[in-house]
This record gives structure tokens, sequence and C-alpha cells, in this order.
């Protein structure tokens, strides 16, 4: 199965700069990278693929950026290299190493490497590779890949779209709900049982998340994960540091360190605010979203069919926010509220500058626009809609 960043890989290949794929722990990096290795193998390209993960290999290229040429036939203008490196964080200075290499042999070696957690990037990518390098997130699976990789091709073909055919809306429904539930780690989606996906979420949850905080060198690890349970239970809510420093008794300067990991990390997402004044808007508390459902799920322990839950309208609205940052881009994805708490859940820009709102609610007649007139009195020229349960799967 192949994810859909692969080919945006594959047509980078040609390309002189250094090719870096960061993304959240468990989300198919390494077989991303494998298959880019198969798909050179078969072009009958000169390929090598090294995990960092290999102690021996790793002190090696501690030692010295040279010593890859151990490991490789020795670049020549004939035959250009393909160097693929899984977990190139793992390097004492990744920044240095890459450098050196790119820049003695720019026409005849190629690097693909990948990276955990993008927190090594801004300490250990630093400006030396400025302009050498071209960075690829792999998040967890989408619906429409989980369709993809499910072998529902022709529901994925159709999902996001206008008008879905009645012959498949109940399908991708069912695949929808689940969706919500189990979000979109591969390991996860692979498996066959309900006992089996809960036992790979928990597993993410508990030992790939506090292994972020262990290499981040972060204290109180058990708080860290303190932390990332208490933001599972208030997605789509306000960020508030000084409140969360009181609910887990931590001063506010380490509250605002374990955030920043985890979104280093990519398990949580902070949306900005929409103002016509910037200055205002910088002031403002974000709202907090995860990066995958399922893996949000399992930091409450809630595996509940969606229609039995509590928090449905909030899984929603988690659904929701990601396929519009992947479609708008999260620079151009806010939401909107004023000091009496008027608010609108999402205002998108597209690329030609026209704005669009969105209220989530998990039943479209709990709707009344008499409720957000606040909003479209002050911006009459922005169309707000309601996204539904329905609607959310045709509308991006």
């Amino acid at each position: 199965m192949e994810r859909l960043l692969l080919k945006d890989i594959v047509n980078d290949l040609p390309e002189k700069h250094i090719s870096l794929i960061i993304g959240a722990r468990q989300t198919g990096k390494t077989t991303l990278l494998k298959q880019t290795s198969q798909i050179l193998k078969k072009d009958k390209r000169s390929v090598f693929y090294f995990t960092l993960e290999d102690k021996e290999i790793l002190n090696l290229l501690d030692e010295n950026p040279k010593n890859l040429l151990q490991l490789i036939a020795k670049p020549d203008e004939k035959e250009r290299r393909y160097v693929l490196i899984d977990e190139i964080q793992y390097l004492k200075d990744p920044s240095n190493f890459l450098k050196y290499l790119y820049d003695t042999y720019l026409e005849n070696i190629k690097f693909i490497v990948t990276g955990s957690s993008s927190f090594y990037i801004d300490r250990k990518f630093k400006d030396s590779l400025a302009g050498r390098k071209r960075i690829y997130e792999l998040p967890t699976m989408s619906l429409k890949e989980v369709l993809v990789f499910k072998g529902e091709d022709e529901l994925a073909a159709v999902l996001n779209t206008e008008s879905i055919p009645l012959i498949y809306l109940d399908r991708i429904k069912e695949h929808f709900y689940d969706y919500l539930i189990w979000g979109g780690y591969p390991e996860v989606v692979l498996s066959g049982s309900e006992k089996a996906k809960k036992a790979a979420l928990n597993e993410i949850a508990d030992s790939y998340a506090k292994k972020d905080a262990v290499e981040s060198n972060l204290g109180f690890q058990d708080k860290y994960i303190k932390l990332m349970k208490l933001f599972a239970s208030r997605i789509g809510e306000l960020l508030n540091v000084n409140s969360l420093a009181s609910d887990i008794a931590m001063d506010n300067k380490t509250v605002s360190q374990y955030i920043w990991v985890m979104r280093k990390s990519f398990h949580i997402h902070l949306l900005q605010p929409y103002y016509n004044n910037i200055s205002s808007e910088l002031r403002k508390m974000p709202k907090l979203y995860f990066a995958d459902i399922g893996l949000r799920n399992a930091l409450i322990n809630n595996y509940s069919p969606i229609g039995l839950r509590q928090d449905k309208g909030g899984l929603l609205e988690n659904y929701v926010y990601l396929q519009l940052k992947d479609k708008y881009g999260l620079e151009n994805t806010k939401f909107w509220r004023t000091n009496d708490k008027n608010e609108v859940d999402f205002v998108v820009q597209n690329d030609k500058g026209k704005l669009y709102a969105y209220e989530v609610k998990y039943d479209k007649s709990a709707f009344s626009e008499i409720k957000y007139r606040a909003f479209t009195n002050a911006y009459p020229k922005i169309p707000l809609k309601c996204i539904s349960l329905e609607s959310a799967l045709k509308l991006f």
C-alpha cells in the first residue's frame, strides 16, 4: 500500500536538494523510505538504505561524514547515488553531516532522509542547511487514504465531492464513523480486530509519546503524559497556559515547553484566531486540536461508537479542522471569537484570497444563523455555512 506522499517524494528524486521527511512516530516514514528504495532499484538506480537505529552505522557516521564513503560506492560523474537514511536525528550533528556531503557531492548524491520529530529540525538542523533541503510532513492517514488501504477505491474517488452517489453513501459512513474512533495510524488501520486496534493505539499513547518527552530532555515525563490526557478532554477549546499550569501544579514556562514538544512531535495543533487587527490576533489564545483522532481517544480511553458518545461534536469538529488544514494550510485556517464569547469554528482563506466561514454541528438542526449574527454583521462578505455529520463527507 502506498501513501499519497510517495508520489511527491518520487517526483522530487531528480532534484538536487535533500528531501527530509518528518512526522510523528509510527506514521509510516520507514515504509515510505523503503518503498522509495524499491522504486529506485526497479529503475536500476544505485541505491543505499541505512537506518541509524543500527548503532554500528550511527557511530561510524558520527565519527566523520566522510565515513559514508566506506558504506557506498564512491560517487562519480557517470552514475548518481541515492542515499536513504532513516532516523537521521540520531546523528550528533545531522546538519553538518548532510551539509558537508551535499556541498561536496552535489551532482553525485541525492539524500532522502527521515526524522521523527521536528524539534530535532529546530535544534539540530540549523541555518547551515538553508536552501539545501525540502521538508515533507507525513501525517497519519486521511480518510481517503484509509479507504484506499482497505481496497475501497471507488469510495475514495467520490469522497469529498459535492454529490456522493447513494449507492456509496452508507458504506462511506461506516468507514467514517470508524475513522472518528480509531483515526489514521497505519498499524491501527490495518489491524483486524478492535482488540488489536486498542493495543496499537495504547502503545502509541503510552510508549511513543513518552519517548518524545525523553528524547527532548523534558523532566517529569509522567506530567507530560498527564497534560496530553488533559488536552484530549479539551479538543476545540481555548488553550490557557495559566489555567493549565494550575491544573497540573507546574509553572507556566514548563507547561509551555511541554506544549512545544507536543507540537513538534506532531501530536497537537494550535489554531490561531481570525481578526482584522493583526496585533490583536497575536495576543489571543489559540484553540487546541489533535493531529490524530484515534490517539486522542486512546488518551481518554474511550472507544465507544460515535452515536453513543458525549463528545461526538468535538470529534467531528477535530475531523473538520484536519480537513480544512489540509486543503487551505494552517496559516489560512483560523477561528473567530469575541470577548463576549460569540464564536465561529473556522474561517478559511483560499489561494485567491476568498474567505469562508464554517460552524460545525453534529446535527444540522442545531444550527441557527440567528446565533451567529454578530459574525455576519461584522463580516457580511464572508459566507457562513454549517458542516454537519452528513455534509462533512462532501464539502472538501
